[in-house]
């Protein structure tokens, strides 16, 4: 079928050039001409995203359908929306498209072929089109030669939803629908609803597949030990992950099944605030002619300052994979030795790193305790404590306890060590304490990858009953357990009880959870 006959299928018709799989350097041809963005000084695409600069979750929602109704965890995460309101902004839509250039990329997502889906991207503008173009998997000519998309996502940034008569909550829309495999975007800029649009997509397909899909980055090392990483925006997902020690598998979305991990994806969409060279030279060099960046500021001379956050905190790259030069192109791994959940402690109680048996890891994952960090949702000014279960419930569209019990079954059968690693803050809550030495926090995932923390003596936090170990190379060990950190110690018993408690009212929302995963929480004392 041509481009032409199957944009009519699905109702887009009269449109003036279509642009179809173009290459990169066409792309940013395209984007340029039109005035989409300007060419930073080491050759990158910079866009401004305009008002949303972040996902916007309270507009997101899915299709109810009797059929999978019973499916969908429903709730402020995942909100119904009836499928002729769907039509009625979807005829609108279409018709808005007509007599529009349009840009659409052929794409896979799911590096293990057994479980790839393809995804055929229909875009209003050139840059996003060459964001999704550099972020999802490139088909090779064969492919595309007997490309059928099984996934469409059509995406019109200057196309507002009218909440009146759409009943949605803003002229913003990401609307997924499970049973004609279609999404539909629009009144935004920012490129990551598409990303996380088919990720969510993913996190309803694969559990019936028996694919437990992950919210983490991972990597592998020399002998073929993978380490995952768990972790919502902003808690180190990317930047933990890149190590010129180890090999990049994905930075954000993965598959784990009967024979090990897959990448969801075919590039990284890493936050760029306060990047260097010196801290994260992966990153750093992997901005170049190709990369899509968001709202960073550039001075006269097309030079990107990172530390400039008056656009936002939540400044993006996005680039394909083969831009790290470490990468594992084959978006393979095999099954993980080792897990680390990501948190980012606005309380600033956690440990830096503490040992969790296979029920605290389900209790943790279920919970999926962090903070929502500046910019990575629209509203968010400063870090704000909050639980996200699975480490990614706004993407996660069924019963996190599944997830839980596919994760737990899976550390079970391939003996993987778990550790919470706390990214956030130490000495104190936000506005009194530190964020942690990015330094020592490497050190301490390099030890757990490599297994320096089997064999050391582990004490037991009084509250939350995770294993703190009492050494670690490389780390102070007045850093490792977080009360030492504390000026006043009755101020970090009073912070970790508060938290404690937060953690029992958080859980009490799930049904279905087994005692021994209960009997893991922390203690109300």
């Amino acid at each position: 079928m041509s481009i032409k006959d199957f944009l009519q299928n699905v109702g887009i018709s009269n449109t003036r050039e279509i642009h179809h799989n173009l290459s990169a350097a066409r792309l940013v041809e395209h984007a340029l001409k039109r005035g989409e963005g300007q060419l930073t000084s080491t050759g990158a695409l910079n866009i401004k995203t305009g008002k949303y600069t972040g996902r916007s979750p309270q507009d997101r929602f899915i299709v109810d359908y009797p059929e999978i109704h019973k499916s969908i965890n429903w709730g402020k995460v995942n909100r119904p929306i009836d499928p002729e309101v769907f039509e009625r902004i979807y005829a609108r839509l279409t018709a808005y498209l007509q007599n529009k250039d349009l840009y659409v990329f052929d794409g896979f997502v799911g590096a293990d072929r057994r479980y790839t889906h393809s995804i055929r991207f229909i875009n209003e503008l050139p840059a996003h089109n060459l964001f999704v173009r550099q972020l999802f998997i490139r088909p090779t000519e064969e492919e595309l030669n007997k490309f059928i998309p099984q996934f469409t996502v059509i995406s019109a940034p200057y196309f507002n939803a009218v909440p009146e008569i759409d009943n949605t909550n803003s002229e913003v829309f990401i609307i997924l629908d499970f049973v004609k495999r279609i999404v539909i975007i629009g009144g935004t800029h920012y490129c990551g609803e598409m990303k996380k649009s088919i990720f969510t997509a993913m996190n309803y397909l694969l559990p019936q597949l028996n694919v437990l899909p992950m919210h983490c980055s991972a990597n592998v090392g020399k002998d073929g030990d993978v380490a995952l990483f768990f972790g919502l925006s902003g808690t180190g997902k990317t930047t933990l992950s890149a190590d010129p020690n180890r090999m990049l598998i994905g930075d954000d979305e993965h598959g784990w099944s009967e024979d090990g991990v897959f990448n969801f994806e075919g590039g990284c969409y890493a936050k760029c605030i306060n990047l260097s060279r010196e801290k994260e030279p992966q990153i750093y060099d992997a901005i170049k002619f190709g990369t899509v960046l968001e709202n960073v500021v550039l001075d006269d001379k097309g030079n990107p300052n990172y530390d400039d956050d008056s656009l936002t905190e939540n400044t993006r790259a996005a680039y394909p994979i083969d831009y790290i030069p470490n990468a594992v192109l084959k978006g393979v791994g095999g099954h993980p030795k080792t897990i680390l959940f990501l948190t980012a402690d606005a309380f600033g109680v956690l440990p830096p790193i503490s040992k969790l048996t296979k029920e605290q890891a389900m209790f943790h994952f279920i919970s999926g305790y962090t903070s929502k960090l500046a910019g990575t949702e629209r509203g968010i000014t400063e870090p704000q404590a909050t639980f996200s279960s699975c480490f990614g419930e706004p993407f996660m569209p069924m019963n996190p306890v599944l997830y839980a019990k596919m994760l737990g079954e899976k550390i079970t059968k391939h003996n993987v060590n778990v550790y919470l690693v706390n990214t956030g803050w130490s000495g104190g809550p936000y506005g009194i304490g530190k964020r942690m030495n990015l330094k020592h926090t490497r050190a301490m995932v390099t030890a757990a990858i490599s297994g320096d923390l089997e064999n050391v003596k582990y004490i037991e936090h009084p509250i939350f009953k995770v294993l703190i170990p009492m050494e670690c190379p490389n780390v102070p060990t007045d850093v490792l357990n977080p009360i030492n950190t504390w000026s006043n110690k009755e101020d970090y018993n009073r912070y970790a009880k508060e938290l404690a408690n937060k953690f029992y009212e958080n859980i009490k929302k799930f049904s279905g959870i087994s005692d021994d995963i209960l009997e893991a929480a922390p203690d109300l004392i």
